[in-house]
Order: C-alpha cells, then structure tokens, then sequence
C-alpha cells in the first residue's frame, strides 16, 4: 500500500489536553516515576509491552476497579497459553459496570422507529436485582451456564449483568439464527436457563420467534427454564408460552421479586469464566470460546478510555447484535460511566438515515458501525452531514471488515470532519481489538491508527520475520489479560493452541497468529487485507480480498463482490486464478463493457496478478449475521466441497449459485 504523508485528520492541542488518555499518561508517570506525560504514544506503547506489570497496574487504578488486586500481577508471562495475569485478584464483572446508580440515563433504546425506551443507572440496577434473585431462586449458581437468543434490548443487558453478578457463565445469539444454527452454539455448552424473545422487528417487519423457542427447549435436555422477553407483543399477553417447554413470561419470572433491591455481587477470581463466545462457525461447528471476567473489564476499560475517549456522561453506540462480539464489547462502556444507546432492527430505515436521527436526539458522542454500512450509506449518496447537526459527535469507529480508503473519504466530506475516524479489528477471539483508535494521534487515509496499549502486534512473514511495508501474518508475540481461557469442553487445549499457536513451529517463542493478511506502515500504523486463509495465490503471489474489494467497490454499479482463488484447471491444485463475483445495483446487467471496466480499475491501481480471470454477476452475496462475507464458504462451494453450518449465513440460499460450479466457470 502507498502511505499518505499527510494526515486526513489531526487532534487540537486543546483536544489533547482533554483526553482519557492524556489523563492516563500523566497518572501512569507519577505513579511509576517515569517520563510519559509528555511521551508520544510510540514511546507508552512501548513502555506497556516492556513493562507489562506496572501498565496493566496503572489501568486498573485509572479505572477505579472495584475488587481486590492483590500483590502479584502476572505468573508465566511469558507463556502463550499459560500465562495467569492477576492470580491473587478478586473481583465482579458486574459490579464494576453498576457502579453508578443516579437518575442518570444508563440504557436509551431505539427498535427501528417502532419502539423506544430508556432506563437510569438506579432503574438498571433494580432491574438486575430482581433478575439475579429470581436466578438465584431456580438454583443459578457459580459456573452455571444462562443463555440469551434476544435482540439487543435493555432486557439482554440486564440479564447478562444478573448472570455475571452471580459468577454464571453468559452466553448469546441474536434471534435471526434458525434452530440448528442456536443448536449448534448453546447445545454445545447446555445452559441452565434461556431468555428468549416473543418476536422482533426488522426492516418495519414483525417477525415471530416462539414457534423457533419451543424447538429449541425441546431439543436442549439441560434447560429448566426459558423466560420469554415481551418484545414483539406476543409475550406480554401469554402468545404461545404454553407452548414451550419450560416456558414461563418474564413478568412471571421476576413477580415474586418484585421489591428486591439489593444485588449480592459474588468476588470471584480474576480469571473466572464470564462469557462463551463463539466463533463463525462457516467452516465446521462453533468453536465455543470462553473468556474471563478480569481481562474482558480491563482490556475494555483500556479501549474505552485510552483508545477511544470515553468519558463519564458520553452516550457510547455501536451498531450490533446480540450475536457479535461488538455487544459485549459496547455493554462494558457502563464500567467507564457512559450511557448505552442501544438499536435493534435495520439500519436501513428512512434509507439510512435512522441512526443518524439517533446519533441527534440522543446526543451521541461515539458512534460505532460497519465497513460495510458506510460502503453502502456512500453507494446512496447518504449526506449526513447536510441534514443532520452531529454536533456532540466526537469519533467514529469501523470494524467487520476493512475500511479502504475511500471509506475514510466519504467519513470526512459527508459525516463530520472534525471526527476521530478509528478504524478497529480484532475479533471475538479476544473479545477485544488488537490494533485501533489513539485520540491523541492523526489519522491517515486507509489505516488504523496503530497497535493497542499492552498488545505486543506485529507482522511477520512466513518465516517469522518482522516486516515492516510488506504485508505478513498479524501476531502478538506476548501474552496479555484477555487471552480466552481456552475453549469449550476442549480436553488438554487441543483445539486451542491449533487455532491460534502453531502457525510459527520453528520460533523459539509460540505466538498468537490471529489469521489475518496485514501491513505494518511507516507511521505505525496498520492495514488489513483480509483473513490470511482467505488470500488469493495466483502464480504464487499472496494477494489480499480487500485490495481488490478497494478498487471493485468504486464502480457505483457494482454494491458489493467477493473473490475467490478457484484451482484451475479444476481438479488442478498446482495453480488457481482469480475469480470475481459481483452484485449490481438493481435493474442493471454485467456486460462486456462493464466488466472491462472492473479490470481495468483493478489493473491500473493494483496489479496485472489482481486482475480476475473470470467476472460474474450474483443476485447476493453470501454474509455472515454478522455482515462479513465468506471467501471459504463460496470457495469450497464452487469447488464441490461441503459448506459446514450454513446456518452461521444470514442469507445461506445465496450460496446456491455456487454449488458445483468450477466446470461451469470455464
């Protein structure tokens, strides 16, 4: 990639001044005796990788977590896996993000333009006794397993919050997953109790759910319980819950309760399981990752605070669902004292304009999205910053997939310009980014502005070697607090250590390879260009989905494409070329003047290797729930092999172009 020299945008002196970060800086110095009030942020980087017990000390004071920290911070540092950050720790997941409890907004709430709510600190914390009383009731316990197949409702955020203040184990999926695909992740770790919703809307459609609910209880043996969550109108005058097995209203549930007001936040250690997450599940089943109460508040309230500014008061969003790891990550903003603006349903309403509509009547100060969203809110030609004011909006941040260039372009001259654009990825792996936002620091066109605090990232190429310009395996060569525990029912971490350990066996060191074709640039910045197992080999030469994603996507005829690597000859697996499929704004044809325009877009900003052999039109392109296209999936389809756990797609019958198709391709 050609760098910019020039920043796209830059932060006041006054701004500065005013940061978290700043804040944090001066702090950190004073406690440890070092110079880093007036430090650049290469300098504290590296200070946090170097000196890992005195940063990770100093974000748990600058948080104010409430727990006991205990004398020791890390044993085996530098084991990946094994390291234990903060034995002697005693902490609550829940009781840190409660600590607030005024008339203040905690949780606003928008279903597209049909519902809308909100609830204070003081009302989120009754809310959560009554519910974490009424699960004591039934028996939850320490290490029990509660799920959650709900929207993005109040209601998700008070039951998580019950579940951890108990030291129970979390885990979600948002409620457009069919049975199997719901059977596929909580099946695997058979939960005591589901909170399910009675329906949801989306895209101004009611969509029902309790016919989905009754066969998952049924064909979920452990479940003793499902509390039914009012959402659509079925539950709130008894709908179908007889229907469901263990079933039972949430007004029921919580009516005995009704006067509880205190919570009995169980102190649990450090590295006490909190949520299960899960991976895609494109390529096989879920893999069900469990992540730890202390390094998921920590490395949140680092990000929060240090990277993205979050203050006391700030109305943080972030476009999610309850299946994505950007909700978890958002729900932690209560432990940095923010309000939580919560949105269900499309974000397409009023063409686009809904959450934007949100971001001004609510005050939004940090508003979260996709790529992929401000990709398509460009393609309409969406000027928000024409019809709407923004005018407490302070940054933006991107994730799911890469933000080309362009993206940043439109941000600047159509959103607001005086945002701090960040950039973000990482993933649910570590619940958490590995490279991502610096308020104090400029934003160059194309990249993420650098590597997290207390994250040792790299790239390497295939020999382990750091490269610096070129593009290489992202990796973390040190260990830090949000690491998973490991996986579930994953004897001896077996699939663990595969997944993320042995792609370097001959370092003397293992690290963490996280999967994804990246660039380090020359202002420390980052560039990704796809997952790694996804990059194209034609000729021998790696070449990554996005920069060709990059050029495509410029064309206004083209909304979106995905490219594949197809073995060619077919059966031939010495070589493959380039193969680009293509979804056109509707009403329009892939002919031969319009795909002679795609490659020569492609040829004269890439190279003549990124050029597709073969171009063909699609009426959908294959996504995951949570928007990211599946290279894999379509890959293997053309080439007739199995499509594992389809019911990870949102839209799994636009793989049926596919199946089967490398004789026809020719």
């Amino acid at each position: 990639m050609t760098t910019q020299s020039t920043p796209i945008w830059q932060p006041s002196a006054e701004r500065i001044a005013g940061t978290r970060l700043t804040a944090f800086m001066t702090a950190a110095g004073r406690r440890w005796k070092r110079r880093l009030a007036s430090a650049n942020y290469q300098t504290l980087h590296a200070w946090s990788i170097e000196h890992p017990e005195e940063f990770w000390v100093s974000v748990w004071e600058f948080g104010e977590v409430i727990g006991e920290r205990g004398a020791t911070v890390v044993v085996d540092r530098e084991k990946m896996p094994g390291a234990q950050w903060f034995p002697e720790a005693r902490l609550n997941f829940a009781e840190n993000l409660l600590r607030r409890r005024d008339a203040a907004d905690a949780l606003v709430f928008w279903g597209e333009d049909k519902v809308k709510g909100r609830a204070s600190h003081a009302e989120l914390y009754r809310a959560v006794a009554q519910t974490a009383a009424a699960l004591r009731a039934m028996g939850v316990s320490k290490g029990d397993r509660v799920a959650a197949y709900l929207p993005n409702l109040p209601a998700t955020v008070v039951v998580m919050l019950a579940v951890a203040s108990i030291g129970a184990i979390f885990s979600s999926a948002s409620p457009d997953f069919g049975v199997q695909g719901v059977l596929d992740r909580f099946g695997q770790i058979e939960p005591k109790v589901l909170f399910a919703c009675d329906g949801y809307w989306y895209n101004g459609k009611l969509i029902d759910c309790l016919g989905k609910v009754a066969e998952i209880a049924e064909r979920l043996p452990a479940l003793e319980r499902v509390v039914v969550v009012p959402y659509a109108g079925n539950a709130a005058s008894g709908g179908n819950i007889a229907a469901v097995k263990h079933g039972v209203s949430l007004t029921d549930f919580l009516a005995p309760f009704a006067a509880e007001q205190e919570i009995r936040f169980e102190r649990l250690p450090f590295d006490h399981p909190l949520y299960i997450m899960y991976s895609s599940g494109t390529t096989g089943v879920p893999k069900c990752i469990v992540h730890c109460a202390g390094g998921a508040l920590l490395q949140h309230l680092k990000e929060h605070q240090l990277q993205a500014d979050v203050k006391p008061g700030d109305r943080l969003f972030y476009f999610t669902t309850c299946g994505w790891m950007m909700w978890n990550w958002l729900v932690s903003g209560l432990a940095s004292g923010a309000t939580l603006l919560l949105y269900d349903g499309s974000p397409f309403v009023g063409r686009g304009s809904i959450l934007f509509d949100y971001a001004d009547a609510e005050r939004m100060t940090h508003f979260g999205t996709s790529a992929k969203f401000i990709d398509a809110i460009a393609k309409i030609d969406l000027k928000p910053r024409r019809t709407h004011k923004l005018d407490q909006l302070r940054a933006m941040f991107s994730t799911g997939s890469p933000l080309v260039a362009e993206g940043f372009d439109y941000v600047y001259a159509n959103i607001k310009p005086e945002l701090q654009l960040a950039s973000i990825s990482g993933g649910t792996d570590i619940i958490s980014c590995f490279v991502l936002g610096n308020p104090n620091g400029p934003v160059y066109r194309g990249e993420i502005q650098c590597a997290g605090l207390g994250m040792a990232v790299d790239v390497f190429d295939d020999d382990g070697r750091p490269l610096r310009g070129e593009k290489g395996e992202l990796v973390c060569t040190r260990s830090f607090p949000v690491m998973p525990i490991g996986f579930w029912n994953d004897p001896g971490d077996a699939k663990y250590r595969a997944a993320y350990f042995e792609r370097f066996p001959n370092l003397p060191m293992r690290v963490w390879c996280h999967g994804d074709f990246a660039e380090r640039t020359q202002h420390d910045g980052f560039v990704i260009y796809g997952r790694s197992d996804a990059t194209l080999n034609p000729g021998g030469v790696r070449i990554g989905t996005a920069e060709i994603y990059r050029q495509v996507e410029k064309l206004v005829e083209v909304v979106e494409s995905l490219v594949i690597g197809q073995d060619w000859p077919p059966g031939d697996s010495g070589d493959v070329r380039v193969v680009l499929f293509v979804k056109l704004r509707e009403d329009l044809a892939l002919d031969d003047e319009l795909a002679a325009r795609i490659k020569q877009v492609i040829r004269d900003n890439t190279t003549p290797r990124h050029v597709p052999a073969k171009i063909l039109q699609v009426a959908d392109i294959p996504r995951t729930k949570s928007g990211k296209i599946v290279e894999l999936a379509v890959r293997n389809a053309v080439h007739g092999a199995a499509v594992k756990n389809v019911e990870a797609l949102a839209n799994p019958e636009a793989l049926d172009y596919f199946r089967n198709r490398s004789e026809l391709l020719g």
